[in-house]
Order: C-alpha cells, then structure tokens, then sequence
C-alpha cells in the first residue's frame, strides 16, 4: 500500500515541484532560527543576568527577537505554499478518478458501484491530501529539528545524552506498535464508509418506494446498524490515538525531569551552568516534539496508504471500452446501422445474452424491438453507443466498426432515450440543450412540440428557465419521459434510440408523439424497444426477440400471420385492453 502512496503522490506532485523548493527553503531557515534561540538564551542567563551586562541582554535579547521574527515569517510562507501545493494536488487527483469514471463502460461502473466512487474521490482523496499537507508542514523541519537537536544538545553537554537516546528508543517503539494495530482499522474504515454512503444513497434515491412500502421502521435499522458499525472501528482508531497523546507527553515529562534531576548533580559539580542546562532542556523539547510530529505523520500514512491504494485502484482500472489508438476516418452521417452476427456474454456469466444477432438499421425506417422481460433488447441497443463491446461479431455505424470510431464522433450521430431518463438538476433549458449546447430557444420549443411537452413547460413559472431537480423528481414520469425525449431531438442525430421510451406516456399521448416524430426523424433511422405493441404497429419493421435471438422479424402483419411468439404477445395485451374495458 505505502508504494501505491508514493506512486500516487510522485505522479501528481510533480508539477508543484515550485512551490515544494519553498516549502523546503522557508521550513530550514525557520528550524535553524529556532534551534540558535535556545543558545542565546542560554547565553543571556549565564554571561548576562551572572554578570549583570545589561547592554549584553538588550543586545543578544534584540537578535532572539529578529531571529523569532524570521523564523515566524519563514513559517508562515512555509505553511502557506505547503498549502497550496496539497490543495493543488487534491484538486488534481479528484480531477482524474472523475476523469477516469466517465471513461468507464457500464461494467466498471457496476465493479465499483457510484457510491463508492464518490467516496473514493472525496475522502480518500481528502485523506491523502491531509498527508500532503501534514508532510509540507512537518516532514522538513521534523528531521533538521532532530538532528540539529541533538548536535546542539551534545554541544551544551555530552554527559546527558543517554537521555535523549532512551526517549527516542521508547517513543519509537510505542509508536510502532500503535501503527501496525491502526493500519488493519483504518482499511476497515474505508470500506464501512463506502457501505454508510451506499444504504444512505439508496434511500435517498428510493424514499418514495419506501414510504409506499411503509419500509420507514426497517430502512431505519440498516441505517442504524451501517452507523453503528462505522462509530465502533472509528472508536477502536480514536482510543488507539487518545493513548498516544499521553504516552507522548509522559516521556516527554520523564525526561524533562530526567534531565533536570541528573542536571542537577552536574551543576554542583561544576560540569555545566544554569544556562546550558535550560538550553538542554529547550532542545530535548525540541527533539520530542519532532518525533512527535513525525509520528502523527506515521498515524496518518496507513489510513493515507489505504486510501491510495483505493484511489490508485480506480486509476489503473482500464475501461473495457477503451478508445482506439487510431480512430478511423470519420465517414459522413448517413444513419445506417449494421449488426453483423453479433454475440455479447457478461465477464463471468455461464451463457451470452445475445446470440447471433444479425440486422440492418437504415436511414428513413422505423425498426422495432419487442420481446419478453430478459430477452436482451437494452443490452443490444446499448452496443450502439458502445456502452458495452460485442463478444463477437460487429455493430457498425455508417460503414464503421464502433470501436474504431473516437468515441465523441460515435455519440454525437446516436440520440439515446434511455429505459430511464435522468434530468439532470438545473433548469429545462439546460437539460434540453444537453446535446448541443448552442441550440436556440425555438430550437427547444420546436423540440418540446413534437414530443408533446410544450403545453406542460408553458405552464411551470419561467417556462424554459423552471428549474429541474437531481434526476427529475420534481416532475412526473410521463413528463420526464418527454423531457428526455425532447432533448434527443435537440441533438438531431442520424440516429435514434427510444429503449421503452414511451411506457409511461398514455395511449393518446403515445399516437400523437409518434405522428409528429414521423416527419422529424424521415431522414435518420430510428430503433424502438417497446413492451406495448400499439406504439410498434406502424414500425417499417418487428424484430421479435426470444432468450438473446431474434426468432421473428417483418411487419405488424406478417408477424400476426406467421409468428408464434409475437401472436402470444398481441394476444395478451388484446386480452389486458379488453378486460379493461
């Protein structure tokens, strides 16, 4: 883990190299002004307060004070660039788990799961910046406050240095012994603050299903014991630290009076005067409270190194859908859509959900899915956008294999409406122009018309500018439904993707959008995956899927006359409408 650290720090802290050099020239100069102070003053209790040379006092006196002034200000800029240099870097290394993200295909996504990610690129990055900026603060003056400590403790008197050779023995073997338990702890920690976020997500996500479901007493455990679970490892970390403070402090206190005690006998002997053993003192001080700050920085590197090991996770993890190293020539927007023989089984599942699938999409049809629940229809479409890669075979677009397209050239020619559209928080003009940003406000009215959500926009108070919550919970799913669908047509791509795009409208709802997308989208080609098979009806063709096959396809009719698995499916929807009525 602490080579994943070091590897994830060295890569993104190398353009700050700037600032470190700062970092590194302010902490020595303020740890050399401070490790002379403690001479002078002994200087001033031995030569001027025994002697009585006032001059001697304001003089040494007034050089202390300036060389407390540099050290103050050599600190200040000390910490003030080993700031920015560790928000630099946070900044930076949220900026790739995002980037590496939106990269991810549908199954890395699924692998780590978003709540996850969102912890990944918040507290552990978070985590690791507090490394950073701890290691900016401490890590320069920490080593020169030691080794100088010592040089100018052995300086004032040699005969006390088994002193400060005990204390250091002592306090590194403590905290030793506290990181190897702590490191175990702070793993587990991670991983339950994953799981607090996920369950807090999902119900969240899902308020609505649980108050329907009067879940509210049972969503409340699992949050509860989600809590509990990360409060009893928090606690376990915290009393490990609240027992290092004072194991600190006590050696720090014991030698302090070590010092004093056998100082004592050495000024009665005349070995050493008052003065050299206050300055013995100010420099073990100096010494202990250094390796104190270099172990707060050893507690904070295994919990850092597992947050790393977590964020380098992400950044080495290659999208399976990775872009070309050669993207071919981009070919002219036609609209054609080819699956050739194609075949697309999940990493680890024992049978394909697709087999052999074999179609042609072509610029100016209508060409229909429909099928059982599982039959595999999202997943085809989803290969178009390359959401996923074939196993085998190919799906072409305009003459191209999609993975030798740049991907921006890919999506820019497919207008998917997802199973599940998602608005995104803002207003509905900003949704709308998700695809093109450039598109004016009748461009969005014209939109709004065709799929048959202008009356309800003109409606909201500020019309275009209504704002939109996360994920569209403020409007309904008729309404959001259309508002997605309203967005593709903003985009006018060559081709379009409707994945059950209109289950939530009603029937007349359902007609009219149909009749005015019609004319909209005459010259691209358009894929309709449907459950209901009055939306269908008028498709130029019915594919019929059955378990990952197409085992139908022609028109409405020929289907009717010819096709079992479709007569099965108009059938019992015939009877539903009937019963219904």
């Amino acid at each position: 883990m602490l080579t994943r650290l070091a590897r994830l720090i060295n890569r993104y802290i190398r353009p700050y190299w700037g600032l470190l050099a700062i970092v590194v020239a302010l902490q020595t100069i303020a740890t050399i002004m401070s490790l002379y102070l403690p001479t002078l003053n002994a200087r001033i209790i031995d030569e001027g307060v025994v002697v009585g040379d006032t001059d001697f006092i304001w003089g040494t006196g007034g050089v202390m004070l300036l060389l407390s002034a540099i050290q103050a200000l050599a600190q200040i800029g000390a910490v003030w660039a080993g700031a920015n240099t560790a928000m630099q870097f946070g900044r930076d290394v949220r900026a790739a788990i995002f980037d590496r993200a939106l990269s991810f295909s549908t199954q890395e996504m699924n692998k780590f799961g978003a709540p996850s990610l969102i912890t990944r690129s918040t507290n552990d990055v978070q985590q690791v910046q507090m490394l950073v900026l701890m290691t900016c603060v401490m890590l320069v003056s920490a080593p020169i406050t030691m080794v100088g400590g010592v040089f100018m403790a052995l300086r004032e008197d040699p005969g006390l240095s088994w002193i400060i050779l005990a204390a250091v023995i002592i306090l590194g073997a403590g905290i030793s012994i506290l990181i190897v338990n702590m490191g175990p702890l702070f793993e587990t920690m991670q991983k339950r603050i994953d799981t607090l976020n996920r369950v807090l997500r999902e119900q969240i996500t899902g308020i609505r299903v649980v108050r329907a479901f009067v879940r509210e007493p049972h969503e409340a455990k699992r949050f509860e014991k989600a809590n509990a679970e990360l409060v009893d490892t928090t606690t376990t970390v915290g009393r490990l630290m609240a027992f290092l403070f004072p194991f600190v402090g006590l050696v720090m206190n014991l030698s302090t009076v070590a010092v004093m005690w056998f100082g004592g006998f050495r000024i009665e002997s005349g070995d050493i005067q008052v003065g050299q053993l206050t300055a013995f003192i100010a420099y073990l001080m100096q010494i202990l409270i250094s390796v104190m700050m270099t172990t707060m920085l050893l507690v904070m590197a295994p919990r850092a190194a597992v947050c790393a090991d977590r964020i380098m996770e992400v950044l080495d993890t290659e999208s399976s859908v990775a872009p070309p190293a050669t993207p071919a020539a981009t070919p002219a927007a036609a609209g054609s859509v080819v699956f050739d023989d194609v075949t697309f089984a999940y990493p680890g599942a024992e049978a394909p959900v697709l087999k052999n699938v074999s179609f042609e999409l072509t610029p100016g049809t209508t060409t229909a899915i429909i099928g059982s629940t599982g039959a595999g229809k999202s997943t085809l479409i989803n290969l178009i956008p390359r959401l996923f890669d074939a196993t085998d075979g190919r799906v072409l677009v305009d003459g191209v294999d999609v993975r030798e397209y740049n991907p921006d050239d890919l999506w820019a020619r497919v207008g998917l409406v997802p199973q599940k559209p998602y608005l995104f928080s803002g207003t509905v003009a900003s949704n709308l122009r998700y695809g093109k940003p450039d598109a004016t406000d009748e461009e969005l009215w014209d939109a709004l018309r065709i799929a048959q959500a202008d009356s309800f926009v003109r409606e909201k108070d500020g019309q275009l500018d209504a704002d939109i919550s996360q994920g569209g919970t403020n409007v309904s799913g008729g309404q959001r439904q259309r508002l997605a669908i309203a967005r593709a047509l903003v985009k006018k791509p060559s081709v379009y993707i409707f994945d059950d795009s209109f289950s939530a409208l009603d029937v007349t709802t359902d007609a009219k959008l149909r009749a005015a997308l019609k004319p909209e989208t005459s010259e691209a080609a358009v894929l309709v995956v449907a459950q209901r098979v009055s939306t269908i009806t008028g498709a130029n063709v019915i594919l019929v899927m059955d378990d990952g096959e197409i085992v139908g396809r022609g028109t409405h009719e020929e289907l009717l006359a010819t096709n079992e698995t479709y007569q099965e499916i108009v059938e019992s929807q015939l009877s539903a409408e009937e019963s219904a009525a």
